[in-house]
């Protein structure tokens, strides 16, 4: 696929889209989790919810990293941007309280695109790639962090800001647990299915080709720094979208929000899941959110070594995650049926 995309001029790439595995995955998940809270509630449904938007995060960075190669370590900048946005709008400004959560989320969100297309225009029409725009990203966050912690009149400092109002719109409020999460998942499933279907159309298509040979695809006359971009400042967007709802959900945001710890975490529930299926960013966060609730449960030390020897172990048993060898499999036997016809 990636061959015609390279053989072909802008004008001449269609889109040709169809229900996939990982759709028919996505979709069979959202409809799970539509039902869930009939079997769970209170503090139980709480933290699904903050799955949720911890796995519209993962998504976020699946959505750069998976479809151009391309790994930020900063992600946790905009998640934490996206959170600070909304606590500083909702607890310092006097905004009228039936739009200040809409305002503070927008807020957080314009300043995440904004910063991700500064830093993403520097980097990335310098030509910056691979391990270089890694350690950027890196640094990225660890500048946001000192500004968090060091501007305690604004930020809160080391203690955060505590008292964020929950999500609410004209009136309609989401502070119960299951409005909550019925809001987490709605946003959630609509970046999921929204992503994976531009992303099966000639923007994926061409992301993937600059992946493979990005001179090539400059060649044939696409500006593929302005794509990278976009997709970069569209990343950063839906991660600081997952930041906003979970300050509102939690009523405050900390420094933690805002660094390293969070961008690796990130990363393995990407990687865990498969990076590059968008689906498998979901399944990811999933997996490793369960399992450490199970061995923190039983000791909590414990937790560290083992999600690094999973990790290890995964890395060597499904190297693309089980979400993408899923769904290798599932299309090799969809290649043998056409075979055998």
């Amino acid at each position: 696929m990636t061959t015609t995309i390279l053989n072909t001029t802008p004008g001449q790439i269609t889109r040709k889209q169809k229900l996939g595995p990982a759709s028919i995955i996505a979709i069979g998940i959202i409809l799970a989790l539509l039902i869930l809270p009939a079997f769970v509630q209170g503090y139980t449904l709480t933290s699904y919810r903050d799955v949720l938007l911890f796995a519209l995060f993962a998504l976020s960075l699946d959505l750069f990293w998976g479809k151009t190669g391309i790994l930020s370590f900063g992600h946790a900048t905009f998640f934490g941007l996206g959170a600070y946005g909304m606590a500083i709008m909702s607890i310092h400004f006097s905004i009228d309280p039936a739009i200040v959560s809409l305002v503070g989320l927008l807020a957080g969100v314009g300043m995440a695109a904004l910063v991700a297309l500064i830093v993403g225009y520097f980097i990335l029409y310098g030509g910056v790639r691979g391990a270089y725009f890694t350690i950027v990203t890196l640094a990225l966050t660890l500048i946001a962090n000192h500004v968090a912690v060091g501007w305690p009149s604004v930020t809160g400092g080391d203690s955060g800001l505590i008292g964020v109002p929950p999500f609410s719109i004209l009136g309609w409020s989401f502070a119960d647990p299951i409005s909550s999460y019925y809001l987490a998942l709605i946003v959630l499933g609509a970046c999921l299915l929204s992503s994976m279907w531009v992303m099966s159309g000639r923007l994926g298509l061409i992301l993937t080709a600059i992946q493979d040979d990005e001179i090539k695809v400059q060649t044939l006359g696409y500006k593929t720094p302005l794509l990278l971009l976009m997709t970069f400042a569209a990343s950063a967007a839906m991660a600081a979208l997952a930041g906003g709802l979970y300050a509102a959900g939690n009523g405050f945001v900390a420094p933690d929000m805002i660094a390293l710890l969070l961008s690796t975490e990130v990363i393995i529930w990407v990687a865990v899941g498969g990076s590059g299926t968008l689906v498998g960013a979901v399944i990811g966060t999933a997996i490793v959110w369960w399992l450490q609730q199970k061995i923190s449960s039983i000791n909590a030390s414990a937790w560290p070594i083992v999600i690094g020897t999973f990790f290890i172990l995964l890395v060597l048993v499904f190297p693309k995650g089980p979400a993408a060898f899923v769904l290798d499999k599932v299309k090799k036997l969809r290649r043998d049926k056409e075979d055998d016809r």
